[in-house]
């Protein structure tokens, strides 16, 4: 992946990475990122879903939201001292304009949240696609930046009583709870358990 000065990791950069496949792996767990961008010299991120196909994200919004362009896509678990995985891309958006392109785009973004649902619901309706905005993110440039282990204190500090180490954390699935206005007998699907 290109790097330049503003995709170079400067913070510790042993743990950053340009490698298409780290940068992906990384996306790719997961399907809610923070867009950052700016707007009337106001700086906005929010978060949003979204969904990769090759060197493109695809982010879900609202139409009424505002048209977004030269945006900053980071998509972080922790920082500073603990463990985390992130990665900052860089590039330009652009409206999906097109019913069937924005309707796959929708497929990707669906199949990322969760496999196998886009096949069991029913495509989306002209009016709800004419309400729903989606971007197309084409990654021009991306770093990564891994920080894995135990923590790395300075030497005076282990002689404190003080706990340090790992607590694993882990984002899990629960149970699926179904709609109590659903038909009744509806059976929750595998790809849901």
């Amino acid at each position: 992946m290109q790097t330049t000065e503003r995709s170079k990791v400067r913070r510790l950069p042993l743990r950053g990475s340009n490698e298409w496949t780290d940068i992906c792996a990384i996306l790719d767990a997961a399907f809610l990122a923070h867009v950052g961008f700016s707007m009337d010299n106001q700086p906005f991120v929010i978060p949003t879903l979204y969904g990769r196909h090759e060197e493109t994200l695809y982010l879900h919004g609202s139409a009424a939201s505002h048209m977004l362009r030269q945006l900053v896509l980071a998509r972080s678990a922790f920082h500073h001292s603990m463990n985390y995985r992130s990665v900052v891309a860089f590039g330009t958006a652009r409206k999906i304009h097109e019913d069937a392109a924005k309707e796959e785009a929708l497929r990707v973004i669906s199949e990322r949240v969760l496999a196998g649902r886009w096949n069991d619901v029913r495509v989306p309706t002209a009016k709800e696609l004419k309400a729903t905005s989606v971007l197309a993110f084409e990654i021009e440039e991306a770093s990564a930046k891994v920080r894995t282990g135990p923590p790395k204190d300075d030497a005076e500090d282990y002689t404190l009583p003080i706990w340090a180490g790992v607590v694993p954390f882990k984002t899990t699935r629960e149970e699926p709870i179904t709609d109590p206005l659903l038909t009744a007998n509806v059976p929750v699907p595998n790809y849901i358990r």
